[in-house]
């Protein structure tokens, strides 16, 4: 069975993808701007919670720049099942409904399996990512961790040289590009109907592949603006991080069609 087939099998028969335009990725922005300014409180209050959690993170890892680019990374790859509840939210507007925190956190209850299931398996790719990325600087320069020492005060290029470090940034690349890939509606996909990750990760697969350009797009937005939410020391990503969840869920009603 080749790979086209496998993923055909899997996406659920009552969901249909739609092509849209290259540009639609800023109308998901500004949907996802809309629901902030119509419920700031409920929205803010994941972004704080978030950044509060990568925040701690790089203060327990901030021993060494290598573990700190490992951490950013990792936060890439997981990234996209801390916005279930973001993109429960944005169900809950477009039904008209009385929305906050709690109600974000109780509307998950029905796909909490299915969501769980989805997060161990990014946590997974996480994981392998910590693996490669001390096995590659291993590999090229012989130490597992450059020193923080050798990264801040020394010439970077005297630990490693230009093709080491693009060897690095492809091998996390290639594998935060599969992470979006079966990720971009995967999220939003479980909540609203309860598909198991295998079937939401297909779906997102064939999403992505029959609108691949608006979606190169997409990505270029989110890694952009990721970078300005570090670039501002995480103040910014208060605001970044839930209109990059409130945007997932507008993509999702843009791509896909649930047939009744």
């Amino acid at each position: 069975m080749n790979v086209q087939n496998y993923i055909n099998q899997h996406v659920p028969a009552q969901l249909s993808i739609h092509h849209v335009a290259l540009f639609r990725p800023f109308k998901w922005l500004m949907l996802a701007w809309q629901d902030i300014s119509h419920h700031p409180k409920a929205s803010l209050a994941h972004g704080l919670i978030v950044t509060g959690l990568i925040f701690v993170t790089l203060l327990i890892t901030s021993i060494h720049v290598y573990i700190i680019a490992a951490a950013i990374s990792g936060f890439m790859l997981i990234g996209p099942i801390l916005s279930a509840g973001l993109c429960e939210l944005s169900r809950q507007i477009e039904q008209g409904k009385t929305v906050s925190f709690d109600s974000s956190m109780q509307g998950l209850s029905q796909s909490q399996s299915s969501l769980a299931q989805f997060a161990g398996i990014l946590l997974g790719v996480s994981l392998l990512w910590f693996l490669l990325s001390g096995l590659v600087l291993l590999a090229t320069i012989d130490i597992a961790v450059p020193s923080l020492q050798q990264l801040l005060w020394g010439n970077i290029f005297d630990v490693v040289n230009p093709s080491q470090l693009i060897i690095y940034v492809l091998i996390g690349g290639l594998l935060a590009g599969i992470v979006f890939m079966v990720s971009v509606v995967s999220v939003p996909a479980i909540i609203e109907n309860n598909i198991s990750p295998i079937d939401a990760m297909a779906l997102s697969t064939k999403v992505t592949l029959e609108n691949l350009a608006t979606i190169l797009v997409w990505g270029i937005l989110i890694v952009t603006l990721t970078v300005v939410g570090f670039a501002t020391y995480l103040i910014a990503m208060i605001v970044i991080y839930p209109l990059l969840s409130h945007a997932t869920w507008h993509a999702y009603r843009d791509l896909i069609d649930k047939d009744i």
